[in-house]
This record gives C-alpha cells, sequence and structure tokens, in this order.
C-alpha cells in the first residue's frame, strides 16, 4: 500500500509538519521506462559519455515562480526566509519555515527561480528592520507595528499593501524604487543569491524576478528569467509597474527586455502568471490598454518574449474550465472563479475565455487567421507562486501560499486575504505545480534554451514523465521501441514543436508517460486538439491509452479508474491504474486545410488532498464542498499543425 501520510510526521502536539517530501530518489536514479537511457549528461561515467543520447534524457523538475521575504505582500504575510534560504531548501538542505517547522526536500528539485515581486523589492525587509524613515510615516509606523503583532494583523497588512498597491496609492515615502539604495541592494542581493546557488550540472539558480502588472487588481504578472550571470543582469535593474520609472503594459515590459538584451547581449525570457485572476485580459482580441484589436507588432512581441504560460499553480490551475469545456469530464480541477486578484470585481462567464490556457491557444489560432502571426503560441510549466521561500508542491507536506497559512490546527479556518470584505480561504489553496524541462543538461544554458523550444510540460506536484512527439510516419509498433525517445526525434518533433502539411498523410503522435515512482498509478492519457472554424473555437478531448480493465464506449470514452481512497486515514493504493502508458495515436478527425494544436493531458488515480492530511493531523474541519481527493495531472507543451 502507498501510505503518503507517512511522511506527514507530527510535531509538538501536532502544531507543525516536519517536511519530508515523498521521492523517488536522485533524478538520475528515475526510470524511464524505455523514454530515455536515464543517465544525467554530467554524471555518465566516460565510456556512456561517448554514446550518450543527443537528446534530453531525462526531465529536469523546477519552480519556475518563488517569493521569498524581498517581495513586498510575502514579507508582510509572515515570510522570513530569504533568497538564501530558498535556494538551500530547493537543493535539498533543511531550513526552518517561517512557522517554525523543520522543512526538508526528501528529493531536491533540479532548478529554481527566486521571483521576488520587482515593485517594491526590498521594502519589506527595510521596514521589518525599523528603518527610521519607514517608521517616520505614519503608515509605515502602524504597518511595522501590526507586523510585529503577527496573526490578523499581520495579514491585514499584507491585505492593504496588495490593496495599495493595486490601486496606485502606495505611500511614496515606502517606495522602494529603480534607482535608489535600498532597491540597488535588494537586487545586488537578489543576483548574488543566485550566482552563489548555481551548481552548473547538479543544480540550477536562475536570476529572475516577477513584473507584476496589478493596475485596477487586474492580474497580468509575468515572471522574468535570465540565461545569463550577474555580469550582465546587475547592469540593469528590473523593471517596474508604476510610472514613470515602469508601466503596467506588457507592451511596455517586451520594450525593456529587448532593450536589456540590446545594451548588455545578454537573453531573457517572460513567463505569463496564470491567467485566472485576470478579468479576461490575460488572452486578448482587443488590447485592454489602448481599445485597439491585438495587431502584428502585439502578436511577434508577445510570441517573441513569451514562449510558455503558467497553467497550474496555487491560486489555481489553469488549464481549462467547465464553463469552457462542458464535455470535459476533468475540466473541473482547481477552479478558481474570484475575480481579480483584489475582489473587487467579480467573475462574469464572458471573462473564462481569455484567461485559460486551452481557450487562450484557441484565440491564437483566431489572431493568426486574421493578421498571420499567433501570438499565444505559447508551451505548459507549472509552478507554485508560493510566498513562503518554500518551493513545495505535493499534497502530504503542502505549505500553503504564504506563511500565514503554513501547517497547522488553524490552517482550515484561515483565509489567505481579504479585500473589501471579500475573503479567500485557505481551503481553496490548490498544492501545485512543477515545471517539468526536456533539457540536455542541468545548467542556465541548456535549460533556458529548452524553455525558449517550448520542451516543457505542467505537472500539478507529481514528477510523472511524460514524452509527447508528433510526425507523419509513426506506427504502432514504435510504442514498444527499446529507445522510445529516439524513435520520437527521428521520425517527428516534440512537444512545442510544428507539423506542415506532408501531402495526404494524417499526423501521428508518440505518447510515453510513467508514474512518479514514489506516486500515484495512472490513470490515462488524453489528448486534447483545439481548432477555430469560421470564427468559432472547437475542442475535443481524446482517451487515447488507459490502464487495464476499461473499454471505451461507442465515443470513444473510457469509465472512471475507480478509487482507493480512505479519506479519514488520507490513503490511496496503487492496486488500480498503469505503471507506465504508451501509444501511437492518429487523428481520426484530420482536415490537412484546418490549423490546430494538439496537447497531450496525463491523469493519475485519485489521491488525498492536502485538506485529507490536515483532517487527519489536526483534525481539521474545512467547509462542506471541500475536494478530499482529486487526480493529479500533467500538462504537456502543445505541438501545432499548419496547412
Amino acid at each position: 500500500m502507498n501510505n503518503r501520510s507517512t511522511v506527514a510526521l507530527r510535531v509538538s502536539g501536532l502544531t507543525a509538519f516536519a517536511l519530508i517530501l515523498s521521492a523517488c530518489g536522485s533524478p538520475e536514479q528515475a526510470s524511464t521506462g524505455g523514454m530515455g537511457n536515464g543517465v544525467a549528461p554530467e554524471t555518465a561515467p566516460a565510456a556512456e559519455q561517448a554514446s550518450k543520447p543527443t537528446y534530453p534524457p531525462r526531465p529536469l523538475f523546477g519552480d519556475t515562480h518563488l517569493h521569498t521575504a524581498y517581495s513586498m505582500d510575502a514579507g508582510a504575510f509572515g515570510a522570513r526566509l530569504d533568497m538564501n534560504d530558498a535556494y538551500r531548501f530547493a537543493k535539498g538542505e533543511k531550513v526552518t519555515a517561517s512557522s517554525g517547522a523543520p522543512a526538508q526536500l526528501s528529493r531536491p528539485l533540479d532548478f529554481l527561480v527566486v521571483a521576488d515581486h520587482s515593485d517594491n523589492m526590498g521594502f519589506f525587509p527595510t521596514l521589518y528592520s525599523g528603518d527610521p524613515d519607514f517608521l517616520a510615516d505614519e503608515t509605515g509606523r502602524r504597518w511595522y507595528d501590526d507586523i510585529q503583532e503577527g496573526g490578523r494583523a499581520a495579514t491585514r497588512v499584507a491585505s492593504e499593501v496588495i490593496a495599495s498597491f493595486s490601486a496606485n496609492t502606495f505611500p511614496e515615502a515606502l517606495a522602494s524604487l529603480p534607482g535608489t539604495e535600498i532597491y540597488a541592494e535588494a537586487w545586488k542581493d537578489t543576483v548574488d543569491a543566485a550566482e552563489a546557488a548555481n551548481d552548473p550540472g547538479n543544480f540550477t539558480a536562475f536570476i529572475g524576478w516577477e513584473w507584476t502588472s496589478n493596475d485596477q487588481g487586474y492580474n497580468l504578472h509575468r515572471v522574468l528569467i535570465y540565461k545569463d550571470d550577474a555580469e550582465k543582469a546587475l547592469q540593469v535593474e528590473p523593471y517596474t509597474t508604476v510610472p514613470p520609472l515602469g508601466s503596467p503594459d506588457p507592451k511596455d515590459l517586451w520594450k525593456w527586455m529587448e532593450n536589456y538584451q540590446a545594451t548588455t547581449g545578454g537573453d531573457i525570457l517572460a513567463i505569463a502568471h496564470n491567467g485566472n485572476l485576470s478579468n479576461g485580459i490575460m488572452f486578448p482580441l482587443v488590447d485592454s490598454f489602448n481599445q485597439e484589436a491585438v495587431d502584428e507588432n502585439y502578436a511577434m512581441a508577445r510570441a517573441k518574449w513569451e514562449p510558455l504560460y503558467e497553467a497550474t499553480q496555487i491560486k489555481g490551475d489553469g488549464e481549462t474550465h467547465p464553463f469552457l469545456s462542458p464535455d470535459d469530464q476533468f475540466a473541473d480541477y482547481g477552479s478558481w472563479d474570484k475575480g481579480n486578484l483584489t475582489m473587487s470585481e467579480m467573475k462574469s462567464d464572458w471573462m473564462l475565455e481569455f484567461e485559460y490556457a486551452r481557450s487562450g491557444l484557441q484565440q491564437g489560432l483566431l489572431i493568426e487567421e486574421s493578421i498571420g502571426i499567433n501570438p499565444y503560441k505559447f508551451g505548459m510549466i507549472g509552478s507554485t507562486d508560493s510566498h513562503t521561500a518554500l518551493a513545495t508542491a505535493d499534497e502530504d507536506v503542502f505549505f500553503g501560499k504564504h506563511s500565514g497559512v503554513e501547517p497547522g490546527p488553524d490552517r482550515a479556518h484561515h483565509d489567505i486575504a481579504c479585500f473589501e470584505g471579500n475573503c479567500i480561504g485557505a481551503y481553496e489553496m490548490l498544492a501545485s505545480g512543477y515545471a517539468a524541462v526536456w533539457a540536455h543538461e542541468n545548467t542556465r544554458e541548456s535549460i533556458f534554451d529548452a524553455m525558449m523550444r517550448k520542451e516543457t510540460y505542467a505537472t500539478t506536484g507529481p514528477r510523472m514523465v511524460v514524452r509527447f512527439f508528433g510526425g507523419w510516419d509513426y506506427s504502432a509498433g514504435d510504442a514498444g521501441s527499446a529507445d522510445l525517445a529516439a524513435t520520437g526525434y527521428s521520425k517527428g518533433v516534440p512537444m512545442g514543436g510544428d507539423l506542415s502539411a506532408a501531402g495526404d498523410k494524417v499526423p501521428s503522435f508518440l505518447i510515453a508517460a510513467q508514474k512518479d515512482p514514489e506516486g500515484a498509478n495512472l490513470d490515462r492519457v488524453q489528448v486534447v486538439k483545439g481548432w477555430v472554424q469560421d470564427g468559432e473555437r472547437f475542442e475535443k478531448v481524446y482517451d487515447v491509452v488507459w490502464s487495464e480493465g476499461r473499454t471505451a464506449d461507442a465515443s470513444g470514452n473510457v469509465p472512471p479508474v475507480g478509487n482507493t481512497v480512505d479519506i479519514a486515514a488520507a490513503t490511496y493504493t496503487n492496486t488500480i491504474g498503469a505503471v507506465d502508458l504508451k501509444t501511437v495515436w492518429t487523428d481520426p478527425d484530420f482536415d490537412p486545410s484546418i490549423s490546430a494544436f494538439y496537447y497531450v493531458r496525463v491523469l493519475e488515480i485519485p489521491t488525498p488532498t492536502w485538506q485529507s492530511f490536515d483532517v487527519k493531523a489536526y483534525g481539521s474541519e474545512f467547509p462542506e464542498g471541500t475536494d478530499m481527493l482529486g487526480q493529479e495531472r500533467a500538462y504537456t507543451s502543445p505541438i501545432w499543425y499548419t496547412p
């Protein structure tokens, strides 16, 4: 029996978790089940180096979106860990969480981006230190006193900080701006920490930050990731969102990125934050900043600078929504319908198609039909957006959105934040996610290049191994190839790639998925196809391979895999499902005249959610309707077909 609760240990009479995340040993030891030789190029013996594959042998797992106490909101919410702590934790070292619990990963991550907010970077450490200039300001003094009090008073400060920033009323006397000493020191601390933690071949620490466009609470955040080292990164301070030094308009961010590369000779990319709090402006047909239709300049810039999209994270899953995908039985996973980030405008149905990854990919095809350029041709990744400095995405040891909702007996009754009387409950958090990258080696350069070519996938937490190739000449026997990856690359393109018309042939897809060795078995693998026709969006979800014991009905739908979850015990068993699933699938509905995208969704069997583990550990009582079990999943980057 797989009892994941055995790694959620009680400390001091159920007051905290001792964090030992469920894991599968080192990545080099993870079996790839014919999907590659599983040997990392930097650790293979010399004899194997000479014959190592030319393709990436294994996925690297990491978090591209993590905050520390240097972020203005994270610090106010209670984070006391800095960038150095974040890297130490991600590399497998033991740290003490802000709540006082010991925290340690049993399997390190392969890479990490500390993405503290560029706006007011360094504000909170300065306030928390009792800086005389900050305390001389009336608001600064009140915030300082409330933070010292802690608890709900500190949470109130964090909500005020976010709301005032969104409304452009953040006190000028407390602002940490580019060009100031506070800001320069904070940016140097950020860069120095990444440089110190970076260990090419073993662990990659990227230099990065988050641009926090939040005008009127509409979340258009982007995480910026550098391929570069300190020599280039320190030449130009990060871009902010407040005029005149910055702007909330993504078009201005892209201009800043262009200038950074021209000035330094460096390389940088942006990843858009999941759009479920953007209130309908993440994937626009009409630019919300100038009320004009998305044009060639917008489309070219976005396609150039934003190769990836954050499809899942703590504040909800962003693949699709049941309103958008009513025929998709797995669409309602981690759905957040909150409105904008500050809850000042609630969600309307019309907004949804401009917020989610699947419909965003379709909007890109619509725009491409009109102007010939697809601005939303992005790959998929997941990340946490944790504000604790702890990159955790496992249900059994979920440390929460911020330090005010780290594990404890009262977490079920706490709110993440409250704005204008509207509160977001801690029980609504999703324990998600990680970015998986098919890089040749564990270095900044190799991972960055893999991100640019979109050879990536998102996972809600489990470290599943997923291969996805598209081409014109795969045969059924290729799924049983002794080296499936070599076959995949030699006959087609990997996830993130493109197919163009090949005569009268129909595209086929070579797909392989393997469970996280310490996680749940697999339920099924699906192909999601999207296209547009006559100005309308269309989609279809195909069950293409699944665990034994079930037969698809006449419509191609496969029955549920079953359920072994014991909610009271927070356990499940791997007596159902499959260890790995492989197939070659050919599109039965292919129309060579219509552009389309295809991506793979892999589903685990049902497992307990973090709320179930809290019930077991603390006797917590959650609101009625709280999900106590779910099916974790992975989403690959698409493969696009263009006539």
